[in-house]
């Protein structure tokens, strides 16, 4: 597939977030950009896979669940306020395809003054190029972004094992995470 440029690609949010610096610190051979309505046929679940087991959904699911967060996105935007989803891909310019992902989502808060916390989620890294400080330069790119847009703090969850690179990454261990599954995992995504 040959290169699509930003142009050409319906985006999650405003691609002039990403600071430049983050699009100057990659190989040429690399592109940074908001993740686009078509990333599904780019790899984007083979790259979530190495995460977590993701299936694919259908283009259709995969597009609705797009245009809802895109919406979510335009409705704070006209208020003057930050976008709420903020998912952004690494990809090959020579293959066109999703290498790296993660997502910084921005919640307002009734504490600190009204605030804005980030949270960053699902950081994942195709294993073929793990290694190249892709990662990194994802969580950083999302940390910046969340500062940039007002936020007072960042926050992530993580396995114990991967403490070190997010603390290479500027993060310090806090507190603890806990979690409550729901029994029985949900088939598909409502209203999808």
């Amino acid at each position: 597939m040959a290169f699509t440029p930003d142009a050409e690609l319906e985006l999650l949010f405003d691609p002039a977030l990403i600071p430049e610096s983050a699009k100057a610190d990659l190989p040429d051979d690399l592109h940074i950009r908001p993740v686009a309505s078509t990333d599904l046929n780019r790899g984007q679940f083979d790259v979530l896979n190495v995460l977590t087991p993701s299936p694919k959904p259908t283009p259709e699911a995969y597009k609705s669940h797009f245009d809802l967060l895109r919406t979510i996105n335009a409705s704070t935007t006209s208020l003057g306020l930050p976008p709420t989803y903020l998912t952004l891909v690494i990809l090959t310019k020579a293959e066109d395809r999703v290498v790296a992902t993660g997502s910084v989502i921005m919640e307002r808060k009734f504490i600190r003054g009204l605030n804005l916390v980030g949270h960053i989620e699902d950081i994942a890294v195709d294993k073929a190029v793990q290694g190249k400080r892709l990662g990194f330069r994802v969580v950083t790119t999302l940390t910046q972004i969340s500062e940039d847009l007002g936020a007072y703090k960042t926050i992530l969850d993580c396995h114990e094992d991967n403490v070190p690179f997010y603390v290479k990454c500027g993060f310090k261990l806090k507190e603890r995470e806990m979690a409550k599954y729901k029994e029985t995992a949900p088939t598909a995504t409502p209203n999808l």
